[in-house]
């Protein structure tokens, strides 16, 4: 097995019940280290669950999950959430200028984030230094976005999920961060796992594709799958989604 076939995220008959309901079911399966993984499937299917397994923000009822290969209970949790970052659909954001919130990260180790460390972030995503000192609440939608992912960054996280992050946005800005997505990936070989429900996005992003629904993965894959499911349940979910 090679370095690009290794599973940065392994995954070994995991369940999650709560309150009497199984959320996900008997999950078996990896995401591949340095490769984008699309997650698609109408809502409802267990996608954002299965993230907060992967960051410890929730704990897989039975079941194994690895990290690197390391069982994700053997992390410490500060140390598993700086490996695995997280950019969420509403990009939150403290109050304040964009310096403070990009330095949120540092901050929370008790670190200061230098000025040429924070000028170098704000160009890795394609926002200007002059934005520094501007209000965070007067950013557009898609620059926020960009904020949100470099603030991620700051920890330097092996892997990085992604949950609807563009679902918000105009095409123009859901097209910056797709191909700011992929320069990341390929510049710095992190691990992208992206939840989406744009199948446009899913194919023409993702390297592999998960298809997910009512708490199972039903098919998984290099994201071609999504032109030519051999599943009949995926058949419907993708004709039904397709514009």
């Amino acid at each position: 097995m090679n370095t690009n076939d290794q599973a940065a995220i392994r995954f070994e008959s995991v369940n999650y019940v709560i309150d009497d309901i199984q959320i996900l079911k008997n999950i078996t399966g990896s995401f591949h280290k340095g490769k984008i993984t699309t997650l698609v499937g109408p809502s409802g299917a267990g996608k954002t669950t299965l993230f907060r397994l992967c960051n410890a923000m929730k704990s897989p009822s039975s079941g194994k999950l690895y990290i690197h290969d390391k069982p994700i209970d053997a992390y410490d949790q500060v140390e598993l959430r700086r490996n695995v970052g997280i950019a969420l659909q509403n990009a939150p954001m403290l109050p304040g200028n964009v310096r403070k919130n990009l330095a949120l990260p540092a901050t929370l180790k008790g670190e200061v984030l230098a000025e040429e460390e924070a000028k170098r972030f704000m160009h890795i995503v394609g926002l200007k230094e002059s934005l520094l000192d501007r209000n965070s609440k007067d950013l557009s939608g898609g620059q926020r976005q960009k904020l949100s992912i470099a603030r991620t960054l700051v920890n330097r996280p092996n892997i990085l999920l992604l949950d609807e992050i563009t679902a918000s946005l105009d095409r123009v800005s859901q097209e910056e961060i797709e191909a700011l997505i992929k320069q990341i990936n390929q510049k710095y070989g992190t691990t992208i796992i992206w939840i989406t429900h744009n199948l446009r996005q899913a194919m023409t992003i993702g390297d592999y594709t998960w298809v997910m629904m009512e708490g199972k993965l039903i098919e998984s894959g290099k994201s071609s799958l999504l032109n030519n499911p051999k599943n009949d349940k995926v058949k419907h979910f993708v004709k039904g989604e397709v514009e």
